[in-house]
């Protein structure tokens, strides 16, 4: 496959998330184990997909520390709020800052927002504590140290995906264009979600 096709190959990618619904339901922990039901969770929701896959994005795209220290803080914030839902701290409007989330990271992504590390790292930590939350309200049967470890290492790759389509863009030149275009899909994917 030649570098001109990497373009289209990353957009098919997150056209194919953005359109994907689960055929089941979460993974039952009794049946699957904890980790398994963790590690799977944020994969059946496409809010999360997308959220999670502009963060990757959007570290890469501003570049330098922040290609690590961007998603870092999300993980790191996200097991926060995952420790608020254990602990039966209520958060309101979860679901709804879980849409908004998919349409501001796309929204970043699109428009390319280069802001100090500080700033970048707060914005997606606030959106990783409803991530979080969400995970941590949905745990069910689930053992708390397995099942967080696997949505923390789902998040982590997900996180890496976006970076790796980042850097693929990057190799043929249209880095920015791709990524914004992408960024684009996202924000709309997150605007059809919530009215859906």
């Amino acid at each position: 496959m030649t570098r001109r096709f990497l373009p289209l190959l990353a957009a098919a990618s997150v056209a194919t998330v953005a359109g994907a619904t689960p055929a089941l339901a979460h993974l039952n922990p009794g049946e699957h184990g904890s980790f398994a039901a963790g590690l799977s969770h944020p994969l059946f929701g496409a809010d999360h997909i997308l959220a999670m896959v502009a963060v990757g994005l959007w570290a890469w795209q501003i570049g330098g520390k922040a290609v690590f220290a961007i998603p870092a803080a999300f993980v790191v914030t996200m097991v926060a709020g995952f420790g608020l839902a254990l602990a039966g701290v209520s958060l309101p409007f979860v679901e709804p800052a879980i849409l908004a989330s998919v349409v501001a990271l796309g929204l970043l992504v699109a428009l390319a927002v280069r802001l100090p590390l500080g700033a970048a790292a707060a914005i997606v930590a606030v959106f990783a504590l409803f991530h979080g939350y969400a995970h941590g309200g949905e745990i069910g049967t689930a053992t708390q140290v397995a099942y967080g470890l696997g949505f923390a290492l789902s998040t982590a790759a997900l996180h890496l995906f976006g970076i790796a389509i980042g850097w693929s863009a990057g190799q043929i030149g249209s880095n920015l264009t791709v990524s914004r275009v992408l960024g684009g899909i996202t924000a709309l994917a997150g605007v059809a979600l919530a009215a859906g």
